[in-house]
């Protein structure tokens, strides 16, 4: 352990106050070097996506202390470039949340910065809207996704709902790094309440999420008599808002799994509450099975995220993210022609490893695709370029192949309320004619090709982990592939050189964009098209 991480940790024996941390510490000095040195060896990284750790003590863990330096260094970036600056802060069900919201909100008020809390759990594309509706400086999101109960984050978004960018991180993450987190002064949550300074979000606010997203729904939808829905939130936020809008589309015969439906994050049920696993929808496939639904749909913790499983031959099947990006992209150029909309001006926005089936749509319809980083806040980026030339009906919609969904502009961020009301009225669509939705992708398939698509997971944990990632990269790039699965490798980009962003059909009326630099190879191989 070297002298820098024993200065820290002396700091820390020093300055921590919460008995439970204290405690926690003790044990740590008394127990495993090597847990002790990953609990201090760095701080935990601030960047575009904020900050997502462990619970516990420590500077690379989630605590009050980490969660206050951080927001000191966020009010400091606020006051710097608002004369009155404001901001959302919403959570999902992860444990510690209540603590770290009213610890976030005790920071910004003690620094002057108006704060709306969500007055409960909420899911975070209500977030992202509740900056732009309330026309806030910034927002807070307080979750971990789909990760495991141990973790918690903390998102940060920009003034018009999207993530920050790299400049403003860079910033933020400079200030925090000037931050003493046991000197950061925190006005006590009740007192800022009483003073006006904080204030729970109105409920209106939720109300026009909600008829925001209806405004996508497709005109005339109507749920056949008996079209049952089972629905799990995984213990997370999305119940509310999903049984919400499903009622006001008309279908309310909704099965919601009753171990899952109230928000836990201990998630008692699924280690890992992610939507895209089989192991997390076991209980609703249980369900499933009791009572026969024509869709089981699953949001992950924050809601942003969305599975299902499909009712087909006795079976359940589960769709990929690609999957249902496909098949929604499809469907909703089909429904925009059907409503006489001129398909060749629409623009579909996906990421640069999702599937390549969407260029194949794409040339077929005739709609613009781009393609951006992964993150959701390029695609966000896409919609305000669009609305900045007052284009913003030209969006159809934006995927990333890890579930996650955005149709209609009144969010920045992907959002499982939405795809969840479409999935729905999508597969009653194909049932309709006589097709699950299984069997609609198999006829994309026919129609376009098939592409296989997967995703290879790899834990690189601790400070050894991140060192071995940058050495695989590095060897990477000095020395590059020439074969891969036994496929010559035609071509490569690397993009931490910033490329063209990849755009094919439609009007493509803008001039070119580039992408900013990620550290990230892409291989073509041998037999591609």
């Amino acid at each position: 352990m070297d002298a820098e991480v024993r200065e820290r940790i002396e700091a820390w024996q020093a300055g921590v106050s919460d008995p439970e941390l204290a405690a926690e510490l003790k044990d740590l000095l008394a127990g495993d070097e090597e847990a002790l040195n990953d609990a201090f060896y760095r701080d935990l990284d601030f960047g575009t996506a904020g900050l997502r750790g462990i619970l516990g003590v420590g500077s690379n863990r989630m605590n009050r202390y980490v969660i206050a330096r951080a927001t000191q260094g966020l009010a400091d970036y606020l006051n710097a470039h608002y004369d009155k600056p404001s901001l959302a802060l919403a959570r999902d069900s992860r444990l510690k949340g209540e603590e770290f919201q009213q610890v976030a909100a005790g920071v910004l008020a003690a620094n002057g910065i108006h704060v709306y809390v969500y007055p409960r759990i909420e899911p975070v594309p209500t977030l992202s809207f509740a900056v732009r509706y309330l026309e806030t400086s910034a927002g807070i999101a307080l979750t971990a996704s789909h990760n495991p109960a141990p973790y918690n984050g903390y998102k940060v978004y920009n003034d018009n709902g999207g993530q920050i960018a790299n400049e403003a991180a860079d910033e933020i993450s400079a200030n925090i790094a000037r931050v003493d987190p046991f000197s950061v002064e925190i006005m006590d949550f009740d007192e800022a309440l009483e003073k006006g300074l904080v204030e729970w979000t109105p409920e209106e606010v939720l109300d026009a999420f909600i008829e925001n997203i209806k405004k996508v729904s497709i005109p005339g939808f109507k749920a056949a008599d008996g079209y049952k829905v089972v629905y799990t939130p995984l213990n997370g936020t999305g119940l509310e808002c999903v049984t919400r809008i499903l009622s006001e589309i008309g279908v309310t015969d909704v099965e919601v799994v009753a171990e899952q439906a109230e928000p836990d994050g201990n998630f008692p049920t699924c280690k890992y509450p992610n939507p895209e696993f089989r192991e997390a929808l076991e209980l609703g496939l249980k369900l499933a099975d009791e009572v026969k639904p024509k869709l089981l749909v699953a949001t992950d913790p924050d809601a942003d995220r969305m599975g299902t499983a499909i009712p087909h031959d006795g079976d359940y099947v589960l769709l990929s993210g690609n999957e249902m990006g496909v098949l929604l992209m499809d469907w909703l150029a089909a429904m925009a022609k059907a409503r006489g909309e001129d398909v060749a001006s629409k623009v579909a926005v996906t990421s640069i490893v999702s599937s390549a089936m969407p260029d194949a749509l794409a040339r077929d319809w005739g709609f613009e695709l781009r393609r951006v980083l992964t993150g959701f806040k390029y695609v966000g980026d896409q919609i305000d370029q669009l609305k900045d030339a007052g284009e913003e009906d030209r969006f159809l919609m934006g995927y990333e192949e890890s579930y996650g969904y955005l149709v209609g502009t009144h969010a920045r961020d992907k959002d499982a309320i939405v795809a969840t009301m479409l999935a729905v009225e999508m597969a009653s669509f194909y049932a309709e004619r006589n097709m699950d939705l299984y069997e609609a992708m198999e006829a994309l398939y026919e129609k376009y090709g098939f592409y296989l698509n997967g995703i290879v997971n790899a834990s690189f944990p601790g400070a050894a982990g991140a060192d071995k990632m940058a050495a695989i990269m590095a060897g990477l790039r000095e020395k590059p592939l020439e074969e891969l699965g036994g496929f010559s490798v035609v071509g490569t980009t690397d993009y931490a050189e910033g490329p063209e962003m990849p755009r094919l059909s439609g009007l493509q009326k803008e001039a070119g964009q580039i992408l900013p630099p990620s550290n990230v190879l892409e291989y073509r191989l041998e037999g591609e098209n």
